[in-house]
C-alpha cells in the first residue's frame, strides 16, 4: 500500500480567500499555510479552529498576509501549537508584515484580535530552512523529509517538498517561472512525476502578452508623465513582499534619468524591512549576489528612496511633485488609505496599483471597470486623550487599581489563614507573660506592643517566627565553588523581550521611533468620520504580483507531470477551466475540494523496503553516468533472517532482456559534438537536426508530437542507409550508456 496522503482545504479554494490547507501523511497533518486578509474576519478560521489543536506542523510558503496573517491570531485563540517551519526571509519579513499590519489597524480602531506579544510568541520559535534543505521530522513524523525550494514570486517564498517512503507531496502557490531584478525564477519544473502536486489554478484565464521590459517602459512612462505635470503618484503596496521588486525598477530608473523627483517608501517598519532585505542577498537573483561578490555593490542600499515611518515626514517633506510606496495595498488600513482621500480630487495625481485589490476592498472596488467616481470612506485616527476625558479615565484606572489591590489583599489573607490556622498538636494553651511587654514608640505611628513569648511555642498568626535558614549545599573544589554555566546563559527569549524594550525586535533592526509607537501607552481614543471622496485623480493597474500566467500554469503542470493534482486558490471559473484542461491534457486524476471536504489521494502504487544482499552486490558493475551510477540487476525477492525482504540472485539464467538507453540527450549539446567530429550540422525546421547531406534527428514525445511533450521521448534517425547513417548512430549511442 502506499504512502496515505489526504487534502482538505480549510481556506482559499473557489474564491480568491487566504490560503490555508491542512494534508495529512501517514496520519501526520501539515498545516499549509495560516492565511488572513486585510478585512480580518474570524468568520473565515472557523474551519481552522476546528483542526487547529490535531495539527502537527505548518508550513509557511510567503511572508505575507494571505499566507501567513493568521499564524498569531491561531497560536493565541484557536490552540494551535504546532511547530513552524519557513525560510529564513519568509521569517523575518513575515514577522515586519505583522507588525505594519497591527501598528496600522491600532491606529484606526480598537484592534483586539492579536497583539506584538502575540505576534512574537508565533514567531520566536519558527524553525529556518534554507532552500534546498532536507529536514527530518521525528517523533509522530519519523520518515517524513520537508524541503523548501525557490518559488520565485517573493523573497524567500517556497514550494515545499514533502517526502515519505520515496513518494512526493509538492505544495506549489503563487510561483513564478520568470526571472526578475532580485529573484530567480521557481524551481517547480525540476520536479519529475510527484505522486501529488498541490497547486494553485489563480492565474489559469489570465495570458500576460507584455515582455517584461515594455511594461517596464510603460510603468515609468506613465509614472513621469504625472510627475512632469506636477502631479504625485502613490503606489499602494505590501510591507515586504512585492514592493522590493518596485523599489529597485525605480531606483535603477532614477539613477539611469537623474530625476530629481523625491521618491518615499512609507511603512510603520519601513527601514527595517530594508536593513533585512540587505542582508538577504545570498537568498536574490544570480545578478544582485554576482554584483555583490564582485564589487561589494549592495542593490538595497537605496538611494534615491527616502525610508519613512510616519506620515508626519511626509506632511513635513519639500513640496513638489513625488513618488510614495505606501502600505495597505488594499487600502483598507494603513498609510495608503489616507494619503489616497487627500490626493483623489486632484486631476494631476496617480493612483498605480500593481496588484489586484483583495476582494471586498476598496482597492478592488477602485479597480472595477469603470471606477466609481465617488467613494463612500470611513476615516479614523487614533488621538491622545485630553482634559475632562482624561481626569474621568485616570480616575476610574485609579479606582480599578484600588479594587485589584483590594481583592488581592483579601485573597493573602485568606490564603495566610489557610496555611496557618490554630495547631491542633499543642495541648496547653499559649502563656504570655505580661510583665516583660513594653510600651513602644515607634518614629511612624502610634505606641504597639512588642509581645516576647514565654517558651518556644510560636503563635498561630506568626509566618515567620525565626530567621530561615538556608543550607548550602553547594560542591567546592581546589579552585572554588563549583558553578553550572547554563544559569549565566541568557536565553532567546530574554534577549528578545530586552531588545524589545531598549527600542528593537529580534535582531535590535527596529528604529527608535517604531518602537516608541509599539510601546506608546498613553491613554487614547478612536474618532471616526465618513467623507464622500471625488475620485478626479487617475487610476492606472498594472501586473507586478509575480505569478505565472495561465499559458504558463498549463506548460509547467505538464512538465511536473504529477500522478494527481490538487487545485486550490482560485476563482470557480478559473479552478473549473484548469481542471478540464488538466483532465484532457496532462493527467487523468484532477481533484478540486470545496471547504472542509477531505479527498484521498493515496499513490497506487505499492512501495517496499528491500535490503540488496552482498552476493547480489558483489556480481554488479555499475558504470558512472553524471553524477550517478547505474547498473542492471537480474534478481528474485527473498527474505533475511529478520523477515526483511531481500534482493538476492537468480538460482536460473535470466531471461534476456531489451537494450536500454539511459541518459539525456540536449540537441545542442549533440550539435557541438557533431561538430567536433568533422560533421557538417545545422538546425532544421522544427527543431530538427540536420547532420551531414542525408541524415536528420528529431525528438519525438511519447503522443507523437514534436518538440517533445512532457514524458518519456524518443529520438528518431532519418534517412537512407548509407555510411553517414551509421556513423552518426555510433555517434549518437555513444551519448547513452547501453544496459
Amino acid at each position: 500500500m502506499g504512502t496515505s496522503v489526504q487534502v482538505s482545504p480549510l481556506c482559499g479554494v473557489y474564491n480568491e480567500n487566504p490560503l490555508s490547507y491542512l494534508v495529512s501523511i501517514d496520519g501526520f497533518n501539515f498545516l499549509l499555510d495560516c492565511g488572513w486578509n486585510d478585512l480580518f474576519d474570524p468568520s473565515l478560521l472557523e474551519p481552522l479552529s476546528r483542526v487547529a489543536s490535531t495539527v502537527d506542523a505548518v508550513l509557511l510558503s510567503h511572508p505575507d498576509t494571505l499566507h501567513l496573517g493568521a499564524l498569531p491570531y491561531a497560536m493565541k485563540q484557536l490552540g494551535l501549537s504546532a511547530p513552524v517551519y519557513a525560510t529564513e526571509p519568509v521569517h523575518r519579513l513575515g514577522l515586519l508584515t505583522m507588525y505594519d499590519q497591527y501598528l496600522s489597524r491600532k491606529q484606526v480602531s480598537d484592534f483586539d484580535l492579536f497583539t506584538l506579544d502575540d505576534i512574537d510568541s508565533a514567531f520566536q520559535n519558527v524553525i529556518r530552512l534554507t532552500f534546498s534543505q532536507n529536514y527530518h521530522l521525528s517523533g509522530k513524523g519519523e520518515g517524513i523529509v520537508i524541503a523548501p525550494h525557490v518559488a520565485g514570486h517573493m523573497l524567500g517564498g517556497s514550494i515545499w517538498k514533502i517526502t515519505k517512503d520515496g513518494e512526493e507531496v509538492v505544495y506549489a502557490v503563487d510561483y513564478n517561472h520568470r526571472k526578475e531584478r532580485h529573484l530567480n525564477g521557481t524551481v517547480l519544473q525540476s520536479f519529475v512525476r510527484p505522486a501529488v502536486l498541490i497547486t494553485d489554478a489563480y492565474n489559469a484565464l489570465y495570458t500576460n502578452q507584455t515582455q517584461s521590459h515594455h511594461r517596464d517602459t510603460e510603468f515609468l512612462d506613465t509614472i513621469s508623465k504625472h510627475l512632469e505635470v506636477g502631479g504625485n503618484v502613490l503606489l499602494p503596496v505590501d510591507t515586504a513582499g512585492r514592493v522590493l521588486e518596485l523599489l529597485l525598477i525605480l531606483e535603477q530608473h532614477w539613477s539611469q534619468r537623474a530625476f530629481s523627483f523625491p521618491i518615499y517608501f512609507l511603512t510603520y517598519v519601513s527601514s527595517s524591512t530594508i536593513d533585512y532585505v540587505k542582508s538577504f542577498l545570498e537568498w536574490m537573483s544570480d545578478s544582485i549576489s554576482k554584483s555583490f561578490e564582485t564589487s561589494r555593490d549592495n542593490a538595497f542600499l537605496l538611494r534615491h528612496v527616502t525610508l519613512l515611518i510616519n506620515k508626519t515626514d511626509l506632511d513635513n517633506a519639500p513640496p513638489g511633485p513625488k513618488v510614495v510606496l505606501a502600505s495597505m495595498a488594499s487600502l483598507e488600513a494603513g498609510f495608503a488609505r489616507d494619503i489616497f482621500v487627500e490626493w483623489a480630487n486632484d486631476p494631476r495625481n496617480l493612483v498605480l496599483f500593481t496588484e489586484t485589490g483583495q476582494f471586498g476592498t476598496l482597492a478592488r472596488m477602485l479597480q472595477s471597470a469603470p471606477p466609481p467616481k465617488f467613494v463612500k470612506v470611513t476615516m479614523s485616527k487614533r488621538v491622545p486623550l485630553a482634559g475632562e476625558e482624561l481626569i474621568a479615565y485616570e480616575e476610574e484606572q485609579n479606582r480599578l487599581k484600588r479594587e485589584e489591590a483590594l481583592r488581592a489583599s483579601l485573597v493573602k489573607e485568606e490564603e495566610t489563614k489557610a496555611s496557618h490556622g490554630p495547631d491542633e498538636n499543642s495541648s496547653e494553651p499559649m502563656v504570655v507573660d505580661t510583665k516583660t511587654t513594653h510600651d513602644v514608640v515607634g518614629s511612624h505611628g502610634p505606641a504597639y506592643k512588642d509581645i516576647l513569648i514565654d517558651g518556644f511555642v510560636p503563635p498561630s498568626s506568626s509566618a515567620a517566627p525565626m530567621f530561615p535558614f538556608y543550607d548550602n549545599t553547594a560542591d567546592w573544589d581546589e579552585y572554588g565553588e563549583v558553578i553550572n554555566p547554563d544559569d549565566y546563559v541568557i536565553k532567546d527569549e530574554d534577549m528578545d523581550r530586552g531588545a524589545m524594550h531598549a527600542g528593537g525586535d529580534v535582531d535590535g533592526r527596529l528604529d527608535e521611533a517604531t518602537a516608541s509607537l509599539m510601546l506608546d501607552t498613553r491613554p487614547s481614543k478612536v474618532i471616526s468620520n465618513e467623507l464622500i471622496v471625488t475620485v478626479s485623480c487617475s487610476l492606472v493597474k498594472m501586473d507586478y504580483e509575480g505569478r505565472s500566467d495561465g499559458r504558463s500554469i498549463k506548460s509547467t503542470i505538464a512538465h511536473v507531470s504529477p500522478l494527481k493534482l490538487v487545485l486550490v486558490h482560485a476563482t470557480a471559473e478559473a479552478t473549473e477551466h484548469l481542471k478540464q484542461h488538466s483532465l484532457n491534457s496532462i493527467c487523468p486524476h484532477v481533484y478540486a475540494p470545496k471547504i472542509e471536504e477531505t479527498v484521498d489521494v493515496t499513490s497506487d502504487l505499492c512501495a517496499y523496503k528491500v535490503q540488496l544482499s552482498e552476493k547480489l552486490m558483489s556480481n554488479v558493475i555499475f558504470k558512472k553516468l553524471g553524477d550517478s551510477e547505474v547498473a542492471w540487476v537480474d534478481s528474485e525477492v527473498g527474505k533475511t533472517g529478520s523477515e526483511m525482504r531481500c534482493l538476492q540472485p537468480m538460482g536460473s539464467a535470466a531471461a534476456p532482456h531489451k537494450p536500454v538507453l539511459v541518459g539525456d540527450l540536449k540537441m545542442q549539446d549533440f550539435k557541438q559534438f557533431l561538430s567536433s567530429k568533422g560533421v557538417q550540422v545545422e538546425f532544421a525546421g522544427g527543431g530538427a537536426l540536420r547532420c551531414g547531406e542525408y541524415v536528420t534527428l528529431r525528438k519525438v514525445g511519447p503522443t507523437g508530437q514534436k518538440g517533445g511533450a512532457s514524458g518519456p521521448q524518443q529520438i528518431l534517425i532519418e534517412g537512407p542507409l548509407c555510411e553517414d547513417y551509421y556513423k552518426i548512430r555510433d555517434y549518437l549511442y555513444s551519448q547513452f550508456y547501453l544496459l
